[in-house]
């Protein structure tokens, strides 16, 4: 048995996250600390840069503290994706915060782009919708919005990066500026058919193509980690990058495709590996999932921008201390009575994609209780996986299957059997909580040459609910969408209702 470990760094919205793995996938310690996310404006969202690099350097030192000198062969590091920022080359200190995914400051931008009709470009060449979710506006918005940096961009002195980059450039002492091919294909600007930057893309949105690091294989090596800036030893390789989304894929052991994941955070990702390339037509996002070896491996995904924190949020709304508590007020019925809560907190992702929605609670009688808008809350979280399955099913041509699950509602059994019930598919959540960190991990050992087996499943959940009233479910919440975006659209054409 190989004696190796490696430390997964788990960056992620809510907390970071560090676990010292062995290679049966085995965690020997971790640690974890929250982040803070705050809200400046309506639709604004961000972190401070300074912060996550701190609550990485914490969580380091409380593993390495009780690994007891333990050799560590490697760092592997997942990271929330689409989070952005933009620094100084020459000193490393950003100028400004990290504007995270779910913020939608940068909606004008991709509103005048799309007027300008370059929406088909945009998505032709990386597979995304032309949505504030993805980077390349945000790093515009940041420059011309933040004084005198589109001058310092221009000459060359700023770098940008998603938090993967921005910690790689930390760890390694300001040495290396990289991606790899998993964070730089969720950036708008890498073209995923020509494997590169595309000038085009960033002439359309404004950013220097200087400003953008080198793209590597996901289980490259990174780089090493310098004298003194964590509590590692100088020259512990950096052996694997990749985004949390596509870490957790390939934590579950999915290597070929057939099989969908859905990673439950406050948003949602659906992921499903493809033998090629493919142009969704059903407004999914076509993706990289890694590079092995300089090998790119293609996959479908469709991002939920707000599920986990739906129940959060209806927690405080209902004067709740907690989701967990939210959840045991949900369980005291047995449905919502009518009841559909659409979370367009910060517009609604795949496969709407419209960043202008706004949250609706609709159904309402006087016979509605607590327990029934509780309930609501967490049937969102499921009918929005299945309307992301239902269009990865339309873009693949042809039924899916079992649904890997994990993240927090994965450990909800509330939630898991309600979505099987509406996908009408059997859903198997994940025995870790922590599956994009021992995805990492997996990676990092493989380009060790180690295979580490995927995370198994402790709970299994098969369809209950007879195919009728699971229809009609669907039909109340699509018809609860709908009414939620066209009353924007009313409101977008000056109406009222």
């Amino acid at each position: 048995m190989t004696s190796e470990l490696i430390l997964a760094i788990d960056q992620g919205t809510t907390n970071t996250k560090a676990l010292l793995v062995d290679a049966t996938g085995c965690v020997l310690h971790q640690a974890s600390v929250p982040n803070v996310v705050t809200y400046p404006q309506p639709g604004w969202a961000e972190q401070s840069a300074t912060a996550l690099v701190d609550g990485v350097k914490t969580v380091i030192a409380e593993v390495v503290a009780k690994a007891d000198n333990a050799y560590i062969a490697g760092l592997a590091i997942s990271n929330q994706r689409e989070s952005i920022l933009v620094w100084d080359a020459a000193t490393g200190t950003p100028i400004g915060p990290v504007v995270i995914w779910q913020c939608r400051r940068s909606a004008p931008k991709c509103e005048a782009l799309r007027a300008a009709g370059h929406a088909e470009t945009v998505e032709a060449k990386t597979g995304l919708a032309l949505d504030p979710l993805f980077p390349a506006a945000k790093i515009a918005w940041l420059l011309d919005n933040t004084p005198g940096a589109r001058t310092r961009a221009e000459a060359g002195t700023l770098r940008t990066g998603t938090v993967d980059s921005w910690l790689l450039w930390n760890l390694t002492g300001g040495k290396i500026h990289a991606t790899d091919h998993s964070n730089a294909s969720r950036t708008q600007l890498f073209n995923t058919e020509t494997l590169a930057w595309d000038a085009g893309l960033c002439a359309l949105f404004d950013v220097p193509l200087s400003m953008l690091p080198e793209v590597r294989s996901s289980d490259s090596e990174f780089g090493r980690v310098a004298a003194g800036v964590s509590a590692l030893s100088s020259g512990v390789p950096v052996r694997a990058m990749i985004g949390d989304s596509h870490a957790a894929l390939f934590g579950h052991g999915v290597r070929a495709p057939g099989t969908v994941k859905a990673t439950y955070g406050t948003g949602t990702s659906l992921m499903a590996l493809t033998p090629n390339r493919v142009r969704s037509t059903h407004g999914i996002s076509s993706t990289i999932a890694w590079s092995q070896n300089g090998k790119v491996q293609h996959a479908l995904e469709g991002n939920i921008s707000v599920s986990g924190q739906a129940a959060a949020f209806a927690a405080e709304l209902l004067g709740l201390p907690d989701a967990a508590a939210l959840s045991a007020l949900a369980e005291t019925v047995g449905d919502s009575n009518g009841v559909a809560f659409v979370p367009a907190l910060v517009g609604l992702g795949a496969p709407h994609w419209r960043a202008d929605a706004r949250g609706t609670i609709t159904g309402m009688t006087l016979g509605t209780k607590p327990a029934h808008l509780a309930r609501a809350a967490l049937e969102a979280i499921a009918f929005q996986v299945a309307d992301v399955y239902a269009a990865m099913e339309a873009d693949m041509g042809s039924p899916l299957g079992e649904l890997r699950a994990d993240g927090g509602a994965s450990r909800n059994a509330t939630v898991m059997q309600f979505q099987s019930d509406i996908l009408g598919r059997p859903v198997a959540a994940a025995a870790a909580p922590e599956v994009s960190a021992l995805g990492a991990a997996a990676l990092a050992f493989s380009s060790l040459g180690i295979s580490m087996p995927g995370v198994p499943a402790a709970g299994h959940f098969a369809p209950a609910m007879d195919a009728d009233t699971a229809q009609n479910h669907r039909q109340r919440w699509q018809s609860a969408v709908t009414q939620t975006l066209a009353t924007q659209n009313q409101q977008n054409s000056g109406g009222t209702q």
